[in-house]
């Protein structure tokens, strides 16, 4: 069929009064121009049946894996070896007087096979991470950097092979010649060296998986991305920030994940009291506190423990400064301990006090100290403002003052 197309087009050669041999030329160049359009139209007249049949049962399938195979155009690219094929197997036949060219066109043929094979290969490790990126386990081992190592493997030796085509050479030869340009090699991929030698300890420690909350530097936020080189991080106001993987590693960063993982998110935050408010309670002040009914059962007992100490001792309480005496600081701290014991949104498992720190110029910093049974963040930055605002609030209740400076 092809030679009668071709006779067909000399055909046309000779009544235009071509010389044979322009004639010839002229009907195989045109005849060899109808073989690429004619396979550049099949191309999309199997992408066009395709979309139609096969693409529609994917969409209509419950299966949400082949689904993957269209996303990351697995089949596409397949559909590119159709028209290489057909115009590899027929242009000899349409140029059978030009051996050197359809040769040169062979082998450019056969280059474009190899890339297309190379990039249906690509795709179907992408589809394999997609896969893999549905289950659970991805979040604490992602093999983003695995898969961009592979890719870039994949990629490297097809540039090889395609050399090496096309020199008409052993692929050993090409790899001695790029022996001798290992120091280039490897300046070039330092970055991703480096990046792919510390995913592997990142991975290996289970130091960082995606959707941890991490802080380094100016990054504050959910880990998005983990790839070969780098790690995206959403910060919290929404801008990105990326971070080579090998700061990761030889630098420290804060992983918030085992507070998520844990019972509670702590609490740890103090408040200053103005020590010219903190004094000895008199029994005034000691009836008045005592109607505060957290602090009630706890001033009882502690009059019953001093004055038991006292009389033991036989100390003089006519001095306010002889002997135990309860503070109203004391109490403070009290009350402040039953409140958050009778705080139902505290992790009552874990640690719970209320400590007095080291005074400073700014008074004497009373400690709270703890977790919260809801980890959330803005649940619980509530749980921790409604406990300061009513310390704060208490506090002049006891005849103190939180200190401010003037």
């Amino acid at each position: 069929m092809i030679e009668k197309y071709i006779h067909w087009l000399k055909s046309i050669g000779d009544a235009m009064q071509m010389e044979d041999g322009i004639a010839l030329a002229f009907a195989e160049a045109i005849a060899a121009i109808s073989l690429a359009l004619v396979s550049i139209l099949l191309y999309y007249l199997v992408r066009f049946i395709l979309k139609k049949t096969v693409y529609k049962i994917i969409q209509l399938s419950t299966n949400k894996y082949d689904d993957l195979l269209v996303k990351n155009k697995v089949i596409s690219r397949l559909c590119l070896l159709v028209p290489a094929l057909l115009f590899g197997a027929l242009l000899p036949k349409t140029l059978p007087d030009y051996p050197d060219t359809v040769a040169a066109l062979i082998k450019l043929n056969n280059v474009f096979e190899i890339l297309i094979f190379t990039l249906v290969i690509s795709a179907t490790v992408n589809t394999v991470e997609d896969v893999y990126n549905t289950f659970d386990r991805s979040k604490k081992k992602p093999i983003t950097g695995l898969v961009q190592v592979i890719k870039i493997v994949l990629f490297v030796v097809c540039g090889i092979v395609i050399i090496a085509y096309l020199m008409g050479t052993k692929i050993s030869n090409i790899l001695l010649s790029l022996g001798t340009l290992s120091a280039v090699i490897i300046l070039v991929f330092q970055d991703s060296i480096k990046g792919f030698v510390g995913g592997i300890q990142l991975s290996t420690n289970d130091m960082l998986r995606i959707g941890d909350w991490i802080v380094m530097g100016p990054a504050d936020g959910i880990v998005q991305e983990i790839s070969l080189t780098t790690v995206k991080v959403q910060n919290w106001d929404n801008t990105i920030t990326t971070i080579p993987i090998y700061n990761l590693v030889s630098n420290p960063f804060t992983n918030w994940r085992g507070m998520s993982e844990s019972d509670g998110r702590r609490i740890a935050r103090t408040i200053n009291i103005d020590v010219n408010t903190v004094r000895y309670c008199t029994p005034e002040m000691i009836e008045k506190y005592k109607h505060y009914s957290l602090v009630k059962d706890y001033i009882s007992k502690k009059e019953e423990d001093i004055a038991e100490y006292n009389k033991a001792n036989s100390i003089d309480t006519s001095e306010i400064m002889n002997g135990r005496q309860q503070t109203n600081l004391g109490i403070f701290r009290a009350y402040i301990k039953a409140y958050l014991n009778n705080n139902p949104k505290l992790n009552h498992n874990l640690t719970l006090m209320v400590r007095q720190m080291q005074p400073t110029e700014f008074g004497v910093p009373l400690q709270i100290y703890a977790f919260t049974s809801d980890k959330q963040w803005i649940s619980y930055e509530e749980i921790q403002s409604d406990i300061f605002d009513h310390v704060i609030s208490a506090a002049p209740m006891f005849d103190l003052r939180i200190y401010q400076k003037h």
